[in-house]
């Protein structure tokens, strides 16, 4: 698959002077002319993500979408989002944030209960979790 889409890869490079604050950041790859697709763990106050969209942006990307496993979504970071210039920001509802992120157009939130449960299953049943769907 990765052969037939050619994909690019670029790594944003941050640096923490402290827990919380990241000093610096930088884009290492080209991203100019592209859409930047940033995929990571957790998003909490979105304030390392704003930065990142915007060291994207300024090094030329065309739009950014993010892809986050758990999104805690503290203090403002709805209002940041909803304020941003990203796409869309797609996360899964292993932290319930519906009242949140319900009126918020670039937010979507994917249920993963049952991804969870054939997971589980799988396990107990020593079978292999890779699970390939048509959609």
């Amino acid at each position: 698959i990765a052969k037939r889409l050619n994909p690019d890869l670029a790594i944003i490079d941050k640096s923490r002077a402290t827990p919380g604050h990241s000093e610096g950041m930088n884009i290492i790859g080209e991203v100019k002319g592209k859409i930047a697709i940033i995929v990571d763990d957790m998003i909490d106050t979105a304030g390392t993500l704003m930065e990142a969209t915007d060291a994207l942006l300024g090094a030329g990307a065309k739009e950014v979408i993010v892809y986050i496993t758990h999104g805690v979504l503290s203090g403002d970071a709805v209002k940041k989002i909803k304020n941003s210039v990203i796409k869309n920001l797609v996360i899964t509802d292993t932290i319930e944030n519906h009242q949140k992120t319900k009126n918020v157009k670039n937010i979507e939130v994917l249920p993963i209960s049952g991804l969870m449960g054939e997971a589980i299953k799988r396990i107990s049943n020593s079978t292999s979790v890779f699970i390939v769907t048509n959609s």
